[in-house]
């Protein structure tokens, strides 16, 4: 199903808090134009619904419990490639868009924004629109210039910001230590950075590793 020009745009909550769901659905109730059909807390929830429904925009939280709203997002695209889904999270760092929008989201919103932005995003993404703040896209500029890190290297990030040596990382991986030194030269490379202590703040700062 989809919206018309005289019908409501249907839309479908994703959030794995009780109290964020309710504010959403209460903030919208007072727009003639939009209709909550919906809700859920979690990825699974999401896919469930969406195939339930099929409604015209799903706001999307990024971090749920189990699949997470990107992985979610990814599942949905698969089967519904015409889905229109808007992150709506707290996680800001290029990293977290340029994963979002890769996956297929039509746009990016943080929770801080004001209730303008949200409404013009919803209903942005209705119509088949994208939606990023100016904020988000230009570290999503910035992103897309620089090289991706690949599964071994973000490991290897992981485990710095952890506190871990090269020599710790190399037995915890099962390689050379000198392995370990090259995949340091890549990530500091890739992230534009002079050491592991700047590495180690980029990777939070930018949404690359994130402290559960």
């Amino acid at each position: 199903m989809t919206s018309s020009e005289n019908s409501k745009i249907r839309v479908i909550l994703i959030d794995d808090h009780f109290a964020v769901r309710m504010g959403m659905a209460a903030s919208l109730k007072f727009e003639n134009d939009i209709e909550v059909i919906a809700e859920g807390g979690s990825g699974e929830e999401a896919v469930e619904l969406y195939r339930q429904h099929q409604p015209d925009v799903v706001t999307m939280d990024w971090r749920l419990p189990g699949m997470s709203g990107v992985e979610a997002l990814a599942a949905i695209r698969a089967e519904f490639p015409k889905a229109r889904v808007m992150m709506l999270s707290v996680y800001e760092g290029e990293e977290d868009v340029y994963q979002a929008m890769k996956a297929g989201a039509a746009a990016y919103v943080l929770k801080s924004a004001d209730r303008v932005e949200v409404l013009h995003a919803i209903r942005t993404v209705a119509k088949g629109g994208k939606f990023l703040p100016p904020l988000l896209a230009g570290r999503m500029a910035d992103r897309v210039t620089r090289g991706t890190l690949t599964d071994r290297e973000h490991g290897v990030l992981q485990r710095i910001v952890d506190g871990h040596s090269n020599k710790e990382i190399a037995a915890q991986l099962g390689l050379a230590e000198i392995t370990i030194k090259q995949h340091v030269s890549s990530i500091l490379s890739k992230l534009g950075v002079q050491d592991r202590t700047q590495a180690a703040t980029a990777a939070i700062q930018r949404g690359i590793v994130h402290f559960e």
